[in-house]
């Protein structure tokens, strides 16, 4: 009977260990590049969660479009007029464009007051709005102003978020949503920058108003929760940002 000596043996298993770890580092290497080229997965309309607490208010983010949300207050914001502005090709598609949605369910009136002059838009500048019924189910609808888009900073979101905040306390709701609409709008702004300021805003105007309460100089009735709105694709980055935030603040 032919039998190979030592050597051959451990010369052909070696062969053979280096085939096969070649062929596991092929295959691992396939995976990782199929996982950095695989689309993140879109968050479903309606999901939502509670990103984190400060100061007793509940901070929400969730997939929905302003036009959509229930709620006492929808704060929505928008640019200083430009002709096609919701439906350029910089917005974001009809389908998916909730600014374009609430205009479309108040017959245009978005377009119409900026358009006119009679609300410009201007940064900071501030419209309340009662819808009526059967055109979106929110209550009450307040516009504010971002200015010139060509000036946008997403440092100026912390203002919006503070005026957002003041204008809840002094119409007594004790819950709203805000919805930025700045990709809706045409608008590469940063996802997750943009999201912190204006919860940022929004509870610092909070904790002000708190402080002069406790000065016996102010009274409001308490705000349990803020909802932000988010498109399915930033849903996932505005609540990780939100939620590293808030975390900060426990």
């Amino acid at each position: 009977m032919f039998k190979s000596s030592t050597p051959a043996n451990g010369i052909w298993q070696g062969r053979l260990k280096a085939t096969v770890l070649s062929s596991l580092l092929f295959i691992g290497l396939s995976s990782g590049v199929l996982a950095q080229n695989a689309s993140p997965q879109l968050a479903a309309v309606n999901t939502s969660a509670i990103l984190g607490k400060a100061d007793g208010i509940a901070i929400e983010g969730k997939v929905q479009s302003p036009s959509a949300q229930p709620t006492p207050l929808q704060i929505v914001c928008v640019f200083e007029y430009t002709e096609g502005d919701m439906t350029s090709p910089q917005a974001l598609p009809a389908a998916a464009n909730g600014l374009l949605h609430v205009d479309e369910a108040l017959n245009g009136l978005i377009t119409d007051l900026r358009k006119s002059g009679k609300f410009a838009g201007h940064a900071l500048e501030t419209l309340l709005i009662t819808p009526p019924k059967g055109s979106i189910p929110a209550q009450k609808l307040l516009l504010i102003g971002l200015g010139d888009r060509n000036q946008f900073t997403p440092e100026l979101m912390t203002n919006v978020g503070r005026v957002g905040m003041r204008e809840a306390l002094r119409l007594g709701v004790s819950s709203y949503s805000h919805a930025s609409d700045l990709k809706d709008a045409g608008i590469d702004s940063p996802t997750g920058p943009v999201a912190v300021n204006v919860v940022k805003g929004a509870l610092e105007a909070y904790e002000t108003e708190e402080y002069l309460v406790s000065k016996k100089l102010s009274a409001h009735k308490p705000l349990t929760k803020v909802t932000l709105l988010a498109g399915q694709a930033f849903f996932a980055p505005s609540g990780a940002a939100i939620k590293a935030y808030l975390a900060t603040k426990q």
